[in-house]
């Protein structure tokens, strides 16, 4: 099985393996503004956008990020117009097909989250052919968020626990996770949103809950190996404690110089 290669400028990298998160997620935002400046359709923003995964896939292995996932498509997305959806459904087909083998011969395993139910057949298939080519792949995990909405998949595990029957006594953080899209996946440790919004957008609800969140104004056509050099750089510097207390005072955010109270 080939392997990722990691690039000789990966030598020169800023932050020490060690400092890297396991699991990113992408919110790949911006795509309609990018193309609305540039007095493109929308479509062409989307088209854009699939134009650097290839070198946003290659940076993240290069600091060894085990698992990239990608939010595609909302569930909500499905309200947009029709011509749109059924643009986006041609472009993921494309992306397939011209970067499958790739990412096969580079160790990249592909996983899907969200609900195949109401793709074109042919999509369905193509990813589904896509995963079983690259299931044996170690390097990297590309898990796709396509027709995946957060609170669809926290209701779905629910109807699987009560199907099963298991008394509520029996549930645990644990047994649930289990019924989730990512029960195989560990949560991300940053999640990444482009085009400059602070919202969540009913990505990863359950998941995300300890998640370093770090967002940047760029639009996702332009986001580059130094944005994410940038976004990795700042998740370095965080402190995670999951919920405990700092070690020492100096873990507390301080104060300005000047002695004024910060603004609530």
């Amino acid at each position: 099985m080939a392997t990722l290669q990691v690039q000789d400028r990966a030598r020169a990298l800023p932050l020490p393996l060690a400092q890297v998160p396991r699991h990113v997620a992408i919110i790949m935002d911006g795509n309609g503004r990018w193309a609305r400046e540039r007095g493109l359709p929308r479509l062409a923003g989307h088209r854009a956008g699939t134009e650097n995964l290839r070198r946003v896939i290659q940076r993240f292995a290069d600091y060894g990020v085990r698992y990239l996932t990608l939010f595609a498509f909302s569930t909500e997305n499905w309200q947009r117009p029709k011509r749109e959806v059924q643009g986006l459904m041609r472009i993921l087909g494309q992306v397939i097909r011209r970067e499958v083998q790739h990412l096969h011969e580079n160790g990249v395993r592909l996983l899907h989250i969200g609900s195949l139910e109401g793709l074109p057949p042919r999509l369905q298939r193509q990813v589904q052919e896509a995963i079983e080519l690259t299931k044996e792949n170690d390097r990297l995990t590309l898990v796709i968020a396509f027709n995946y909405g957060g609170r669809a998949e926290i209701l779905e595990a629910i109807r699987q626990l009560l199907a099963k029957g298991i008394p509520p006594d029996d549930l645990s953080e644990e047994l649930f996770a289990e019924h989730l899209y990512t029960a195989d996946i560990p949560d991300p440790d940053l999640i990444i949103r482009t085009g400059g919004e602070m919202r969540i957008s009913n990505f990863l609800l359950w998941q995300a809950a300890y998640a370093e969140f770090y967002s940047t104004s760029v639009y996702w056509p332009d986001f580059s190996e130094e944005d994410i050099d940038a976004a990795l750089l700042a998740y370095s510097r965080r402190k995670r404690r999951f919920g405990r207390l700092p070690q020492d005072e100096s873990d507390y955010p301080q104060p300005p110089k000047d002695g004024r109270r910060r603004p609530r």
